[in-house]
């Protein structure tokens, strides 16, 4: 698959396979995209906290306002930006939370963003130091649905040319 090929598969995956496994190889791959990833003079101001124990992961899915199809996940990545390494703290991270979700996509996982979370309660969970910040949580799995791409505004109504209201040809 290539990468192209990935963004148009990618899906937020809501339903995972319980008790289905990532081989270490995978994650680590998953993981490695992350680490690859670009950010503003190459600071890289992030961390990540791989969490597999179950329950960990139902305390993560609490924290994360009840969203409980997260513990199903086999693994969830959260995601933390450090402000004391670059002002681009909260960007970098996302760039390398993408990078995981489209291998991830490419390996046949699935993945959903997780925007919704109480950042006290998820640290609390993690034991996450207080000068770090909560980006965001990435449960990986094998899905267990397949949901249908989702509409998309038109080309036209969101590209332009030089600036804003020309539209792009």
């Amino acid at each position: 698959m290539d990468v192209f090929e990935a963004i148009k598969a990618r899906r937020s995956i809501r339903r995972y396979k319980k008790g289905a496994e990532i081989p270490e190889e995978h994650l680590r791959r998953i993981l490695e995209a992350a680490r690859l990833a670009p950010s503003a003079g190459n600071r890289q101001p992030w961390k990540f906290v791989v969490v597999r124990d179950p329950e960990v992961k139902r305390r993560l899915a609490e924290a994360c306002r009840g969203q409980m199809f997260i513990a199903d996940a086999s693994v969830v990545v959260v995601a933390l930006g450090d402000p004391s390494v670059s002002r681009w703290y909260l960007q970098d991270p996302m760039i390398a939370v993408e990078h995981m979700v489209l291998e991830a996509t490419e390996l046949g996982y699935g993945t959903c963003w997780i925007g919704a979370f109480d950042e006290d309660a998820v640290k609390g969970v993690l034991d996450i130091p207080a000068g770090l910040k909560v980006i965001c949580a990435l449960p990986i799995g094998v899905p267990d649905e397949s949901p249908p791409a989702r509409s998309r505004k038109p080309f036209d109504e969101i590209f332009y040319l030089d600036k804003y209201g020309n539209k792009y040809p």
